[in-house]
Formats: structure tokens, sequence, C-alpha cells
């Protein structure tokens, strides 16, 4: 069992590629949208070293596309079949990691999740959407974490990420956290089956 992940503090590179993550999933940046390096080097304060670095993390995400001679954009809206595709294999990844965990959580773990639970909560009352996505991430995250480690998170992350391109914005609070809510009382009671039902439930 992994232990809980610590606090990280962002370098300068990581918090760029944070900010252009909440450009692109509020819709910012939408589909399609050219990336100039010289204008977010300008943007960021910084030379276009790092924003290429930045570039190249996000295109591994599969946030961003690459072309030759082309520069990169903000990919596109994926194929209905892929998406399909997509939300079964990132479902696949997620049963694995509930069924890992039951029985395994630790106190801290479930305070550690209650805690994300309540800043869902919080977001979703601000009405700050792009946060409650970033936070929707970030409760997936822990657990697939605790299950696996930053190898399964490796493995998850991109799908994670891409499928988000075909997201409409979320606009409603209790079904939210009530998806989730239900995720982690199934892994309270030790209920391998019921957490996988509201897995599946969540992830569409």
């Amino acid at each position: 069992m992994a232990a809980t992940k610590p606090t990280k503090i962002l370098s300068v590179k990581d918090q760029i590629a944070e900010q252009l993550r909440s450009d692109i999933i509020s819709g910012e940046m939408p589909p399609q949208t050219k990336l100039n390096e010289k204008e977010l080097a300008e943007r960021f304060g910084l030379s276009r070293g790092p924003i290429r670095d930045v570039i190249l993390q996000l295109t591994k995400e599969g946030l961003l596309i690459s072309r030759n001679n082309c520069g990169a954009s903000v990919n596109s809206v994926l194929d209905p079949k892929l998406q399909k595709l997509m939300i079964k294999l990132r479902r696949s990844i997620e049963e694995y990691a509930v069924t890992e965990l039951n029985g395994n959580l630790t106190d801290q773990n479930i305070a550690d999740l209650e805690d994300i639970l309540a800043s869902l909560q919080d977001a979703l009352e601000r009405e700050d959407y792009t946060e409650v996505t970033k936070i929707d991430i970030s409760f997936h995250q822990y657990l697939i974490y605790q299950a696996g480690g930053e190898e399964l998170v490796n493995i998850w992350y991109p799908y994670v990420m891409r499928m988000r391109l075909n997201y409409k914005r979320i606009t409603s609070s209790s079904e939210c956290v009530n998806e989730h809510r239900a995720i982690l009382e199934a892994l309270k009671a030790q209920d391998s089956a019921t957490a996988i039902k509201a897995i599946k439930h969540n992830i569409k």
C-alpha cells in the first residue's frame, strides 16, 4: 500500500502547466486553439525554453497536440467511439484501484478524501466550475495513487485529461458530490462491489 502522497511545492513550470490546464478545462482555450510560444513566454515572464517544456508535458497528457511545422494547439474533441473506449479504459483502471483499496484505507486516507469532498462542495457553492473539475480529478487521482502509486497514476492520467475535452462544464452540485460520496462510503464500508457500481455511475 502506497503512503499518503506528500504535498508538493509546485515549480514555476508546474504552475504554468496548471494555469494552462485551467484555461483548457474552463473553455477559455477551446479545441483547435493554437499556442504561441512567444506570447506565452511574455505572459508568464519566462524564456521560451520552459514554455516548450510545458507544451511537451501537456501534449503527453493529451490536452495539446503538436504537428510538424504547425506548432501546438489544444486537442480536438474525441470521436464518440473513442470517447466510449476511453471511458471503458478509465473505468477498468479505477475498478482495479477500488478493489485494491478494499479494506486497506487508513483513517488518514478517509480524512483526506473527506477534505477533498468538502473542497468540492465549497467550489460548487462558489460556482467555480473549473475548480470543481480539478477537485473532481484530484479525488480520483488520490484513490489511484493509494492503490498503485505514481506508476498507476501515469497510466490513468492521460485518459482523464483527454476525456475532459468532451465534457460539458459541471453546473449542478448535489449530483456531483453525491456520486463521489457514494464511492467513499462504499470504500469505508469495505464493499468493493458497491464501490465499483459507484465508479461506473460516476464515469460516463
